[in-house]
């Protein structure tokens, strides 16, 4: 297994390699702290790292896993912010449109319902199912599992609750409908004057945000920290 760590530039990085495990190994169950490589298999044994550091499979070179600190904490508080800025988005409209001394603008779920009055009903569920239900699951999943832990107890469900955070983060997309809306914008410009309003920021900030949290979140610090609380 290789350890390396990004703290440091590359030359200087720490790196360590172990063997793969043998058949004597594995039958001797006082090897502690075995894991498989979640690309090609190969079972090793975990290793303390540095901090910042990440142990990578020594076969395939896929991460394994990170010593990212403070991960359970710094992802809460980006996943608490999303939320605020979440309901930001779809509380306020996206943009307000001036044309000829008429003043128009939507929220996000009055975009959805004017798609479906104009019989585009699938673009609508595809709107309404990509930006608004699937974020909305990541959040209130991700929430669901970090709060608790903070306040010192173990949600039940979490195997599910994680599953529904990978295929939640998998479908939704934020990002892809906030770079529609400015090509829109964009196009919509010399037609009538656009004053973008506090949902498309809030957009922005969500898609930011979210990708923070996906960043800090580390599975290995969240499962230890689960162990930790149950053992209490």
């Amino acid at each position: 297994m290789e350890i390396s760590t990004s703290s440091e530039p590359e030359k200087s990085a720490v790196q360590e390699t172990a063997a793969p495990l043998t058949l004597r190994d594995i039958d001797d169950m006082s090897v502690p702290n075995l894991i498989a490589c979640h690309e090609c298999d190969l079972l090793q044994r975990e290793v303390p790292l540095p901090l910042h550091g990440a142990a990578r499979c020594m076969r395939c070179g896929a991460t394994l896993y990170r010593n990212v600190p403070d991960s359970v904490d710094r992802t809460l508080a980006y996943t608490l912010a999303a939320t605020v800025m979440f309901v930001l988005a779809n509380a306020f409209p996206i943009v307000g449109l001036d044309a000829q001394g008429n003043h128009t603008s939507t929220t996000l779920f009055g975009t959805v319902r004017t798609l479906h009055a104009q019989d585009m009903s699938s673009v609508a569920a595809l709107v309404f199912f990509t930006t608004m239900l699937m974020p909305s699951l990541q959040l209130g999943a991700m929430l669901y599992m970090l709060l608790p832990l903070k306040l010192g107890r173990v949600p039940r469900f979490l195997p599910t609750m994680f599953r529904m955070v990978e295929i939640a983060r998998t479908w939704g997309m934020v990002e892809v409908f906030l770079l529609g809306t400015l090509v829109s914008l964009a196009k919509l410009a010399h037609l009538a004057s656009l004053v973008p309003d506090i949902a498309l920021w809030s957009f922005a900030a969500l898609m930011v945000l979210l990708a923070a949290s996906a960043s800090s979140f580390d599975e290995r610090s969240f499962w230890e920290r689960v162990r930790a609380e149950s053992v209490r």
